[in-house]
Order: structure tokens, then C-alpha cells, then sequence
């Protein structure tokens, strides 16, 4: 089970630059990446035209059917899917086992440039979902809200 997905602004926006660079680098349509529950974390591209919000529950449930298959065959998973449209054509990969990076592309790049820019972000995203989940499970400063006694409140509520 995956716990729920905490994020920073800073590694938000080290995601944010990775799905821009590899948008930039592969000659895409559009970079997605989804949590594996469907929510949609972040995007780069053409998605104004998109319904994000489909695209990425339909392709965790994609992923997770995948997942249902490689189970059935003995293998541990199946990292990576290609669909080939007439128009537009979906790279799907698993990246550290935690979040599901998408890629949609067209004549203007192809399958072998978009997965050596896609083995490359996987690695840096990797290396920030690691790292955001280091920070997590560290035990985080004392709340602000700890220092407020109950005097306190009953003192901002007098008139």
C-alpha cells in the first residue's frame, strides 16, 4: 500500500524542472507524472487540450492491471509501456516503484529518443522521491501550534 504522497515546494519544483527538461529533450507532446493512485503531481507540454485528470486515472488503473499481469506470469513487474496511436503514441513507465511517468509523443520524436531521455529522468526523479521520502519520515521540527496554551485562547476570544 502506498502511503499518501507528502510534498515540499522544493522538490515540486526539482520535479517540475525534470518533466521541462525531459518535455524539451525528448521532442514530446506532453510529460505527465502521476502518483499511483491517478492524481495527477505535475506536467509539462501541451495539456491545456488534455483531461488530465482521466489520462492519469486511467493509466494507474492501466498500471496497476499491468501489474496484475506480471503477477500472473511470475515476473516482479513491467516497467515500461508503449501504445502506438495513429496521431499520438504513450510511453508508460513505473519510476522507483512509486510514481508512473507518461510521455505523449508524435512524428516529431521517437520511441528510442523518448525512452533514453525517460531512463535518464527516471533516475534524477528517483533520486528527489528518495530524498522527499527521507525528509518525511524524519521527525520534524515542534509545531508552532505546540506553544499556544490554553490561556492563550481563551485570551483571544475576551473582548
Amino acid at each position: 500500500m502506498n502511503p499518501e504522497l507528502v510534498m515540499y515546494e522544493e522538490e515540486f519544483q526539482q520535479i517540475q524542472e525534470v518533466c521541462a527538461r525531459l518535455h524539451r529533450d525528448s521532442n514530446c507532446k506532453a510529460v505527465l507524472l502521476i502518483d499511483k493512485n491517478g492524481q495527477l503531481i505535475a506536467e509539462s507540454g501541451e495539456t491545456a487540450s488534455l483531461d488530465t485528470t482521466s489520462l492519469s486515472s486511467l493509466t494507474a488503473g492501466n498500471v496497476a492491471a499491468t501489474g496484475g499481469i506480471a503477477k500472473l506470469l511470475a515476473e516482479k513487474e513491467f516497467t515500461g509501456q508503449f501504445h502506438e496511436g495513429e496521431r499520438t503514441n504513450i510511453h508508460i513507465s513505473l519510476v522507483a516503484q512509486r510514481v508512473i511517468l507518461v510521455i505523449l509523443f508524435d512524428e516529431r520524436s521517437s520511441l528510442g529518443l523518448v525512452r533514453l531521455r525517460v531512463r535518464k529522468a527516471s533516475d534524477e526523479l528517483a533520486r528527489i522521491f528518495d530524498s522527499l521520502m527521507a525528509k518525511v519520515e524524519q521527525p520534524s521540527a515542534p509545531s508552532i501550534f505546540s506553544e499556544i496554551t490554553d490561556e492563550d485562547i481563551d485570551n483571544l476570544f475576551k473582548d
